[in-house]
């Protein structure tokens, strides 16, 4: 199982937070399902963002739209017990959806356009393939470490976490990946090194991170903070994501 596999099976369980799905899908406003990877009519903030960031790169054609599909069609059919290919369209989805809210909080920053991120761009080299395998374990990774900012994880919570994650479809080796990963201490200071300089990343691991958690509670809300402060996020690109999200 490759790393947007249990990213897909992940975001659909929701980790420890129950509004993912329903955040994922505000973000997603105007998307209509169905239209596959050639584009056409797109529609709403996602779609105005889309067309935008296609004439960046040359072209709808060369945007993750089909993984945007896959994604679409879950949140909206709410299928659970995804087959592989499936799974990993809905990770590659979330890759793509994620750096659509990240190109458009950062655009026109400073008077900059901001380039469009791996994931919403579809990769056309290896070493492209490579970095977007990359940035999917770091979102991975954001994702489960918020989970565990207002404590320690604790064994009757990871094996939960690890149920939901089970029935959304994931095999054996994604759940001894995610275990490990649960009992880990904090990794905040890897995924600020990791995002050091690369702002549209920053703005996906910061997204992901609201994804995963109800942020409910003190501590998770002093996370954020600390998150995006460390990141290098201002205020007002950490304000256009928590929109994006339909969060205040």
């Amino acid at each position: 199982m490759n790393i947007e596999d249990i990213l897909g099976a992940v975001t659909q369980s929701g980790l420890r937070g129950g509004s993912s799905t329903d955040r994922l899908r505000n973000s997603m406003g105007g998307w209509a399902s169905g239209q596959g990877s050639g584009g056409g009519a797109l529609g709403g903030r996602l779609g105005e963002i889309l067309n935008q960031a296609g004439r960046a790169v040359g072209g709808n054609r060369n945007l993750a739209i089909g993984g945007l599909g896959a994604l679409a069609g879950v949140l909206l059919g709410g299928r659970r017990g995804l087959g592989g290919a499936v799974r990993g369209g809905l990770g590659g989805g979330v890759m793509a959806l994620l750096g659509a809210m990240a190109y458009r909080s950062l655009k026109n920053r400073g008077g900059q356009t901001g380039r469009v991120p791996l994931g919403l761009a579809a990769p056309q080299t290896e070493a492209e393939r490579a970095e977007l395998a990359r940035n999917s374990e770091l979102v991975l990774k954001a994702m489960i470490n918020a989970a565990k900012a207002d404590g320690r994880v604790e064994q009757s919570e990871i094996q939960r976490i690890l149920g939901r994650v089970q029935e959304s479809g994931a095999d054996a080796q994604a759940l001894e990946f995610l275990a490990v990963e649960l009992k880990k201490p904090m990794e905040t200071a890897v995924l600020v090194e990791a995002a050091r300089g690369k702002l549209e990343l920053a703005a996906e691991l910061y997204s992901a991170s609201l994804l995963a958690i109800e942020v409910d509670t003190p501590e998770e809300k002093q996370y954020l903070q600390e998150l995006a402060s460390a990141l290098g996020l201002e205020p007002e690109v950490t304000q256009r994501i928590h929109q994006e999200l339909g969060l205040a």
